[in-house]
C-alpha cells in the first residue's frame, strides 16, 4: 500500500467524525457494477477484502473509490449511427437533420451500452483527522475532485479546502533553479520542465540529466526568457523521491527501498504485510507534508467554502 501520487486537501475547521460514523456514512454509496445504460459507477469498497469501509491504524483512515467504466468507443457509435442513417435517409428519401442525428446517436449510445466491456479501477485516500490532512493517490486534478465529490455527497459534512502555501511552487521551483540550491532537507534531481508564459507555450524538459554546472546555465537563461518551472524532481531526506508541478500537485511518488524492506521484514501475512506498508507510508508522509510546506513559505490559511447539504446540487 504505496500511494504514487500526492494532491493534498486541508481539513480547515474542527470535523467532529469517530471511526463509526464515517464507516456508516460511506454506507450511503457504496459501489455498484454498472448495469443497463449506466456508463459509469463510483462507490465506496473496502480497502481490503472482507474488511470495514475504512481500513484504520493509529488513527489514520485509508479509504478506497472504486469506478467501473463502459468502454464505448466513440468511433463505434458512430460508425454505427452513420449505418442506421444511411438506412433511414434511404427508406423516407432525404438525409436526417441534425435534430434526429443527435436522437439516433444517443439510441444508438443506449443500444450498446449494455454489451459494451468495462473496466474498473480504485482511488486510494488517507485522512489524518488529528493533523487535518486528506491525501488522494491521484495524479490528475480530475481524478481527485472525483473522489472529493463522493465523499460531499457521502458524508453529512466535509469542510476541506486544497492546501495552499505561501509562496506557489511555480515561484519556489524557479527561485531553487537559478540559485541551484534546495531548501534544507531536499535535494534537486535530473527532471525538470519549463514553460513559457506565452501565447505559443514554449516549453524545454530535462530528463535523467544532472541539472547543475552548464544544464543550470542553460536553465537561467530559459528562465530569464521568461519560461518557468511545470514540474521538477526533487529527494528528501534520502527516503522520498517525488516530481513537484505548479499545480501543487506531488507525482512519482517513490519511497527508499530500504524503507520497504522494513516493512517486508516481520511480514508473514498479505495482512501483515498491508498493515506494514501503511504504517511506514502514513508515517514517513507525516513528516514530509510539513517539511514541504515550510520549503513553499509555510501554509497559507484559507476558509473552506460554506459546505451544500449533502446530496445538494
Amino acid at each position: 500500500m504505496w500511494f504514487k501520487n500526492m494532491q493534498i486537501y486541508r481539513l480547515v475547521s474542527p470535523w467532529a467524525m469517530t471511526l463509526e460514523k464515517l464507516v456508516e456514512q460511506l454506507q450511503r454509496i457504496p459501489f455498484q457494477p454498472v448495469t443497463g445504460t449506466t456508463a459509469i459507477s463510483c462507490g465506496w469498497i473496502a480497502p481490503r477484502a472482507d474488511g470495514d469501509l475504512v481500513y484504520a491504524q493509529n488513527g489514520h483512515w485509508l479509504l478506497r473509490m472504486q469506478t467501473e467504466k463502459r468502454l464505448l468507443p466513440t468511433e463505434v457509435v458512430l460508425a454505427d449511427v452513420a449505418a442506421r442513417a444511411e438506412k433511414q435517409a434511404e427508406l423516407q428519401g432525404y438525409p436526417l437533420g441534425r435534430k434526429a442525428l443527435a436522437e439516433l446517436r444517443e439510441q444508438v449510445t443506449n443500444d450498446l451500452l449494455p454489451t459494451a466491456f468495462t473496466t474498473r479501477r480504485s482511488t486510494y485516500a488517507w485522512i489524518d483527522p488529528k493533523n487535518g490532512w486528506c491525501v488522494i493517490d491521484a495524479g490528475l486534478p480530475a481524478k481527485a475532485d472525483t473522489v472529493v465529490e463522493l465523499l460531499r455527497r457521502s458524508l453529512d459534512l466535509f469542510p476541506l479546502a486544497p492546501l495552499h502555501t505561501q509562496l506557489s511552487p511555480q515561484s519556489a521551483m524557479a527561485d531553487w533553479l537559478a540559485g541551484r540550491d534546495a531548501p534544507t532537507g531536499f535535494t534537486v534531481d535530473r527532471d525538470c520542465e519549463l514553460k513559457s508564459v506565452a501565447e505559443e507555450k514554449a516549453a524545454v524538459a530535462f530528463k535523467r540529466h544532472p541539472l547543475g554546472d552548464e544544464v543550470g546555465d542553460e536553465i537561467k537563461l530559459h528562465l530569464a526568457a521568461g519560461k518557468l518551472p511545470t514540474h521538477l524532481a526533487l529527494t528528501w531526506d534520502e527516503r522520498i523521491s517525488f516530481v513537484l508541478t505548479e499545480k501543487m500537485v506531488i507525482k512519482r511518488l517513490s519511497f527508499l527501498d530500504l524503507l520497504k524492506e522494513e516493512a517486508s521484514q516481520n511480514a508473514e501475512t498479505a495482512d501483515d504485510q498491508f498493515a506494514a506498508d501503511f504504517a511506514i507510508m502514513t508515517g514517513e508522509l507525516s513528516r514530509f507534508i510539513p517539511c514541504l510546506i515550510d520549503a513553499l513559505g509555510g501554509e497559507q490559511v484559507v476558509s473552506a467554502p460554506a459546505p451544500a447539504p449533502r446530496g445538494a446540487e
